[in-house]
């Protein structure tokens, strides 16, 4: 069994509205040191697999083709063998 978080983010020059309307309100509440938000998305997932490989190759598909849209995300994969 592996535990696997996948982060996800927006590549650079991708407007972030949900950062930038976190950032507003954290303005408007006071905290005007605040610079800049970004948003980061992470999925847990636990997958049964041979090897970390298979998993490896199991993951980068799911992302590929549901979990991110490679036009605008950036995305890190870390497993750990449970």
């Amino acid at each position: 069994m592996y535990e696997v978080k996948v982060k996800i983010g927006l590549k650079k020059g991708i407007s972030d509205p949900e950062g930038k309307n976190t950032l507003k309100a954290l303005h408007l509440l006071g905290f005007k040191n605040v610079k800049e938000v970004k948003t980061i998305r992470t999925i847990d997932l636990m997958i049964d697999g041979r090897n970390k490989g298979e998993v490896q190759k199991s993951v980068e598909q799911m992302c590929q083709r549901l979990l991110t849209n490679p036009v605008i995300h950036n995305y890190e994969i870390k497993i750990k063998e449970k």
